[in-house]
């Protein structure tokens, strides 16, 4: 039974699918709360200028 489990890949590979979902979740959670920054500076920047120039 231990000799099955070294043996078969099934396993593995379902680890390495784990780990690029992982990889792939942290680098989109990490550009957007980049660009979720970037995005609420323009809107703020927006909205000031509307403001002094009504």
């Amino acid at each position: 039974m231990m000799t099955r489990l070294f043996i078969e890949e099934e396993g593995q590979t379902l680890i390495e699918y784990g780990l690029l979902t992982a990889l792939i979740a942290v680098v989109a959670i990490a550009i957007l709360s980049v660009l979720g920054r970037k995005t609420r500076d323009v809107y703020v920047t927006v909205n000031e200028n509307m403001r002094t120039q009504a």
